[in-house]
């Protein structure tokens, strides 16, 4: 190798040299001030916010009590509409065709009744959750955008649609600790299931 080639390679080493920082800093994400991520692009998993904050897990535990409510009420109506079923049977004999009639298609009205009023119930429980996933993300659009600014961040996106990323600008958990110590059960968002 001639000297002007060494030199050359010298001063390309020297230069990497000073780079190294900021080549570190990429390798590691970002991850330059204690703890704080230092990236352009944050991601969170907005699932994972939901369902491990402590308001996500309460209103788990809400709908499910309520699940199990209307799993008994349903059990109760099935009950009571097999004895009164029955009880229409056997009357079947003894009654005038039309007032048989009479009875079984009120009877069928008051199946009907129930049923939908059953999955009406059901509907509710359904759109609850989702209606706190919603007040969640916006309630916590706040502690995300701070997180951002405290990063150095342009944009927080939604990490199932991102295709590539290293975890070290992923914030979920970060978010979750402040959600959770900004709203704890979340009662504010949401209030509780009297």
């Amino acid at each position: 190798m001639t000297r002007g080639g060494r030199t050359a390679l010298g001063a390309l080493f020297g230069a990497l040299l000073c780079l190294g920082p900021g080549v570190q800093a990429q390798q590691d994400g970002g991850l330059s001030n204690v703890g704080v991520v230092q990236s352009l692009i944050l991601t969170v998993a907005p699932e994972a916010l939901y369902t491990q904050s402590d308001f996500g897990q309460r209103i788990a535990r809400e709908i499910e009590e309520e699940s199990l409510e209307i799993a008994a009420e349903n059990r109760t109506i099935e009950a009571e509409l097999t004895a009164e079923e029955r009880e229409l049977t056997e009357l079947r004999d003894s009654l005038a065709p039309a007032d048989f009639r009479a009875r079984a298609e009120a009877f069928d009205e008051k199946v009907q009744r129930l049923r939908r009023e059953q999955d009406e119930k059901a509907r509710a429980v359904g759109t609850r959750n989702d209606e706190a996933r919603r007040a969640l993300l916006t309630a916590a659009q706040p502690i995300l955008l701070q997180l951002m600014v405290e990063s150095g961040a342009v944009a927080v996106l939604d990490r199932r649609v991102v295709l590539l990323s290293v975890d070290s600008v992923d914030i979920t958990e970060q978010a979750i600790l402040r959600v959770n110590a900004e709203f704890g059960d979340g009662a504010e968002i949401l209030p509780l299931r009297p």
